[in-house]
């Protein structure tokens, strides 16, 4: 019965630094202050209904960077959150790319079924690797970054999205 007791113990304690360390990341680290080079913003990417998603022409807004894919359930239930928001802040001058770390074909099915306002790169596994850039170390989802107008990093959030984080960066960052 004692042994039984320190069993359940250890694997409450390990339980609970689990979600402390997903809790902690659920806030990715990187200073807010980091800027995208060069290079982030040469990127190009195939949009799933045709067309060409210039990161170029995204310069000088607000832009919300949204990285998912079809298979992550946190992402899909996010969707309509961050196209509302799409609605409500485009007036505003704000930007919001969803770049899809999928396949096409997946991609393009899902968004024949659910469609959203705003535009949607395809990414492939090359959006791991910049998620990876831009503060995502493990290259997790649903994963987002948000820049200013001067193209700096203002926040980054690993998980899913509520109300209450874009609410708190159009102050920040203001629309």
């Amino acid at each position: 019965m004692n042994r039984r007791i320190w069993i359940l113990g250890g694997v409450a304690a390990a339980a609970l630094a689990g979600g402390a360390g997903l809790a902690s990341l659920n806030r990715v680290s990187g200073g807010a202050d980091d800027a995208p080079g060069p290079e982030f913003w040469a990127q190009r990417f195939e949009q799933p209904g045709g067309g060409e998603l210039a990161f170029a022409s995204l310069r000088g807004a607000p832009l919300l960077l949204n990285f998912w894919a079809t298979w992550c359930p946190p992402c899909i239930r996010e969707m309509p959150l961050i196209d509302e928001f799409h609605r409500q802040q485009q007036a505003r001058g704000w930007h919001v790319v969803g770049l899809a770390v999928d396949s096409p074909t997946p991609v393009r099915e899902f968004l024949a079924r659910r469609p959203v306002s705003f535009p949607i790169g395809l990414a492939g596994l090359d959006g791991s690797e910049l998620a990876r850039t831009l503060g995502n170390p493990e290259g997790s989802l649903p994963f987002t970054v948000v820049l200013g107008r001067d193209g700096r990093v203002m926040d980054r959030k690993l998980g899913a999205l509520k109300p209450a984080d874009l609410a708190r960066w159009v102050t920040q960052v203001g629309g």
